[in-house]
Formats: structure tokens, sequence, C-alpha cells
């Protein structure tokens, strides 16, 4: 039985945690604010709740296997799941709406030719099934085993089987998400629902790679799901899951150091309220590959040559605006709505220079769960957009919060006219928020693993150059999202139990 020391109490820092004590090790969990979850929060006033993280679920078979993994009692014993129909109402540029049935192709493709006309469902049918081959090919490297040692063979190709197209008397074929929508879908409206996926994540189409077409993919082949009482609910199951196999939770508790002994990870250095202290433990884990070198006192955890994706900082970030309203929900209303922008080059070339959208795509949750509003005459609303993070943009500064609100509130407008009229009070919560509750640098937020495009998309291996040193979360592999996060924690915890050996779920 060794000692764990996990740093941070994140979705994939519980997951790691619940599956080593399974295994029969002590694990020691240290937070530094005053809850778990990482960025699965919930803000509450007046009788309203709102989820300001993810509000709903894909890929649930991942929590599915971590409590059959870690106990007795399944996930639905723990928590509500919820399928959502349809999985989201689209509001496109030009006013058209179509609601997507969820997991269903025939459905989508039915809704699709008669809110966009004929053919057009039948073109998402077949990048679908392309989809789905991308998915194929890079499930297991990409999501369910540890980083290749060799890793330079996802990064060389692209495993989008992009359909040849004819251009300057050439032939090529789609190597960027924005080329898979110009060349394959041949529609602005299907353009955006294809690159609505990417851009939830910050992911430009025109420098993500083709097979981030996994994206909308995951979503359609596994559903979307929502958990009753919120996604926070999610995180209560997990914590209580790793409360129940014996891991120790030590809230207000900043990690200041790695104590390394003979060339490995020792323990951590702590300041408390009562002091600095040490904690030594056998193994560490940690989450963000480039906070675990600080604590390491600068030590590089990967080779020189080693992928090198983008920083924390100058990844995105989301503003997230909970509103408080008066009148109850429509009983038709749909669960998810994604308005938009009117100017969707305008959108991709402000977030290049790095300021937030005049016009920014929102996403409108409506989650019809009397656990979130004081009362049937009242509804609680969410609103989300990606944003620069606070590493590119002053979210701090006057106003700045409260302006792209305001064109946030808007943007609903578009879906659901006479919203503003029915705001009691908003909360608007940004990445300064998001860095306060993640320690995530300017408060940004990870996306989750691509092949091709020589390695960027990848996100460091789970195991470091420091024996006895291991990163879990958004920030490693297999990157950012609730099902990733999930993953990330089987990895880890493959790793330690079976060592460097471990293929990943068979």
């Amino acid at each position: 039985m060794a000692r764990i020391a996990v740093i941070g109490a994140g979705m994939g820092a519980m997951a790691a945690a619940a599956r080593l004590a399974v295994a029969g090790h002590r694990v020691a969990v240290y937070e530094r604010t005053e809850t778990y979850g990482g960025a699965v929060r919930r803000f509450e006033r007046d009788g309203f709740g709102f989820d300001t993280g993810p509000g709903l679920l894909a890929v649930p078979a991942v929590y599915r296997d971590l409590f059959i993994k870690t106990g007795k009692e399944p996930l639905e014993a723990c928590v509500e799941l919820v399928q959502v129909d349809p999985s989201a109402r689209h509001v496109f540029a030009d006013g058209t709406e179509v609601s997507l049935p969820n997991a269903s192709r025939a459905g989508v493709v039915a809704a699709l030719d008669e809110a966009l006309g004929a053919g057009a469902g039948g073109r998402w049918g077949d990048f679908l099934i392309r989809a789905r081959e991308t998915w194929d090919r890079t499930r297991r490297p990409l999501l369910e085993e540890p980083l290749w040692p060799n890793w330079q063979v996802l990064a060389e190709r692209e495993p989008y089987p992009a359909v040849p197209h004819k251009r300057l008397l050439r032939t090529r074929r789609a190597v960027t998400l924005a080329e898979v929508g110009a060349w394959e879908l041949r529609d602005p409206r299907l353009v955006a629902l294809l690159e609505s996926h990417a851009l939830a994540y910050g992911l430009d189409p025109g420098t993500a790679p083709a097979n981030a077409a996994v994206l909308p993919y995951m979503e359609h082949a596994f559903g979307t799901w929502y958990v009753r009482g919120g996604i926070r609910e999610l995180a209560r199951a997990v914590y209580e899951r790793c409360l129940a196999r014996k891991v120790e939770f030590h809230f207000g508790v900043e990690v200041t150091g790695i104590l390394e002994k003979d060339g490995r990870a020792a323990g951590l250095e702590l300041a408390g309220a009562e002091g600095p202290s040490v904690a030594e433990a056998d193994l560490v884990v940690g989450t963000g590959p480039w906070r675990l070198g600080e604590l390491a006192h600068g030590r590089e955890l990967y080779a020189p040559e080693g992928i090198g994706p983008t920083r924390e900082g100058v990844s995105p970030g989301r503003v997230v605006v909970c509103l408080a309203l008066s009148g109850a929900r429509d009983t038709d209303a749909a669960h998810r709505t994604v308005v938009h922008t009117p100017d969707r080059q305008g959108e991709l070339e402000a977030f290049g220079r790095g300021e937030p959208a005049a016009r920014p795509t929102v996403v409108m949750d409506r989650p019809d769960d009397p656990a979130l509003r004081p009362d049937d005459a009242h509804e609680s609303m969410v609103l989300t957009a990606t944003v620069p993070s606070q590493a590119r943009y002053d979210w701090e500064a006057a106003a700045a919060a409260d302006a792209f609100a305001d064109g946030m509130v808007a943007a609903a407008e578009r879906a659901l006219p006479g919203l503003r009229e029915r705001v009691l009070w908003r909360e608007v919560r940004t990445p300064v928020h998001t860095r306060l509750e993640t320690g995530a640098e300017g408060g940004a937020v990870p996306a989750p693993a691509l092949a091709a495009a020589e390695g960027s998309f990848l996100r460091p291996s789970n195991s470091t150059s420091l024996a006895g040193l291991f990163t879990v979360g958004g920030w490693s592999h297999p990157g950012g999202g609730l099902p990733h996060a999930g993953m990330s924690g089987a990895l880890v915890a493959g790793l330690i139990v079976e060592g460097p050996e471990f293929q990943g779920s068979q």
C-alpha cells in the first residue's frame, strides 16, 4: 500500500483518487479552495441555482465505469441521469431554426432536411459517418490509452477520411475543420453547426484539425445528458464515492512545492491556516503540467522535444451569465439553445486579436428542474460564451464584464424575445472566477486532445520525467471536457497500479 498525495479536487483528480483507494492505496487530496469539483460549480441565490461549469454530460459511460469499478452502487443509484430531447435547438444567423433529436441519425437528417432544405440532412448524415470512422481510429489512443511514447505517429497523420475536393485544378482533402465545412457541408448553417462544437472549446476552425469532427460525433453517438439537480450533483456523487473509499480531503490547503528524495517525488510542501507543513508520500498526482513544473522547483517534467500544446494562459476562457427570471419556463422549451453569431468572421477575427466578439455565439441552458428555481413561477437560465482568457483580455477592467453580458443577453433574445423584461437579477462570471476556482492560468478552459497538426493539439502525458509524479485533469492527456477528465483519472490510476506497461481500458 502506497501513500499517494493528490493535488486538487477536480473531477479528474477525484476520479483517480477513488480508483487508487479501491486498489488499496492510502490517498489524501489537498485542495486550496473550500470545496471539490474544480470547474464543476454551482451558484445559488434567492432559491435559484445555476451550473457555472458544464451544463450537460456527454459519454456518461466514463462515469458509469468509474462507479462500477469503485463500489457496489452504480452511477444511476447516486444521481438521476436524464437524456435531453432535443439535444439542442439551433438558431442560425439568417433566423432559420432547427431542433436536433438526441442520438438519432435518422431524426437529425429529417430535421435538417425540413429546416434547411432537401439534401442538407443527407450531407450532415454522410459527415457523421466519416466522423464515426475518425472516432474509431482515434478513440483508444486519444481517450482510453496513455499517450504513446512514439506520440509523433498521432501527430503526423490526419485520421479524418476527407472527401476529395477539386480546387484550383488540384484534388485536395480537408485538413482543417473549416475546410470540412466549406468543402463537404456547403451550407453556412451546417458549417455553423459543425464549427460551434469546436468554438465551444475556443478552437479556431481554421486551424483545428479535421479530426475535431469527433466533437459533434460524441454528442450525436452517445447523446447529451442532464443530471437532475445540476451537473454539480455529479461532482457531489464522485466526492462521496471518494469518501466511501476512505480518501482523505484537506480543503483550504495550498500546495507550495513538491518534495524530492533520491530523484523521486516524495510528498508535498503545504501552506495552510496553521502555517507551513509537509505531507510525505510515496507518489504524487497533480493537475496542470506547467504548474507542477513550478512546484517541482522549476524542474523540466517533459523532454524539450516533447509535445508543446498551447499553454493555459493563452487558451480560451468562458463568460457565464446566470439569469434569475420571473415567469414560468415554457413547457416546450429546449434544454439547450445555441444562438449562432450573425457575424462568424468577425467573431473569429476578434478572438484572434484577443478580444471578445461584439456579437458572440451564445449557448442558452434552460433546465426543467424544480431544484434550481424557487417555484414554478420563476426560471433559472445560464448563458455561456467562449472568450479570451484573462491573460489576453482584462476582464477586471471597469464595465468589461457587464458590457459583454449585455451583448450575450441581447443575442439570447433572438431565440427568446422579451428575455430582458423577465430578468430579476443576474450574476456574471468571467475567466477571473475560473482562475480563482480552478487555479488555471488566466482562467483558461482546456480543449480535448486531437490528433494530427504536428501534435499541437495533444496534451502532455500523464507520467513525467520525475519518478513518482503523475498529472491528471484537462491540461494533461487526454485533454479537457467531463468525459476526458474521468478518463484521465482512469489512466493515472492504471499507470500507478499496473505500471508503465499499462495499455488502457480493454
